[in-house]
């Protein structure tokens, strides 16, 4: 073996404990979740048990309506957060990079951020009507708003070293935004993504009371009417896998694409 090898299989082995004890860890998490659900349920609360859930859920996959919902959620969520994930990278880049963009955005973005999209509900009502567009919308400006602001930080918080170092070796500024700022700033972009998917999932269900004729949100508010709990208690933990499952290939892309990067 050689040194390199050597040096590197320390940390090889370091790591393949570490994932296998936080699987350990999360299996405990998840399995101690169900107990305390469980017991809840049996302690007379208003929580329909795990089993109860199950039914309802099967029940729902049988006549298609989980299917239906879990489509129409999924392709509103996913349409609005890459198109705001791909507005927040571009729109963050110029922040980033050219002070003009920098003025000419950045009122406008700090003024929206504190406003809560769902207070948009009503105007986007107004202007885009009652089809899809105005679910979508208000999905990308959550997405977007989360995202832009992490992405701009990443550009500006690029090492100068690091630039100056390229001009000196003859680097055009092309070149050394390709080179050089987007891979340092893509850690930025990435969590900002992370964080984006979160407020889209998040803006889901409100989305879905704009005339919403199927999706899990709507499922869900409809339930409400009827005191089905079960039914309300699919919709959560269906968005919860979702939104987990989605988290986690954004989490495996990041770590491909900032494997330089030295980690613990």
């Amino acid at each position: 073996m050689t040194g390199t090898d050597a040096t590197r299989a320390p940390g090889a082995q370091g790591r393949r404990r570490t994932s296998r004890s936080l699987l350990t860890l999360n299996i405990v998490s998840v399995v101690a979740g169900l107990a305390l659900w469980w017991g809840l349920a049996l302690a007379g609360l208003q929580f329909p048990s795990p089993l109860e859930v199950i039914e309802a859920a099967w029940r729902m996959t049988l006549n298609g309506t989980l299917a239906a919902d879990l489509g129409a959620s999924l392709g509103r969520v996913l349409a609005g957060f890459a198109l705001g994930s791909v507005a927040a990278v571009l729109i963050g880049f110029l922040m980033g990079w050219y002070t003009i963009a920098r003025g000419l955005f950045e009122p406008w973005i700090q003024f929206f951020r504190t406003i809560p999209p769902l207070a948009m509900l009503p105007l986007v009502l107004v202007l885009l009507g009652i089809g899809e567009s105005p679910k979508i919308f208000v999905i990308f400006l959550a997405a977007f708003l989360a995202c832009v602001v992490s992405t701009y930080q990443g550009v500006v918080n690029v090492d100068k070293t690091l630039v100056n170092a390229a001009r000196v070796l003859g680097a055009k500024d092309a070149v050394i935004f390709a080179r050089v700022v987007v891979p340092a700033s893509t850690p930025f972009i990435l969590v900002g993504m992370r964080v984006g998917l979160g407020s889209a999932w998040g803006t889901l269900v409100a989305a879905e009371l704009l005339a919403a004729q199927a999706g899990l949100g709507h499922r869900m508010q409809s339930a409400q009417l009827y005191y089905d709990l079960p039914t309300i208690f699919v919709g959560i933990i269906t968005i919860g896998i979702l939104g987990l499952i989605m988290d986690r290939l954004l989490m495996l892309a990041g770590n491909k694409l900032t494997a330089w990067q030295e980690s613990r």
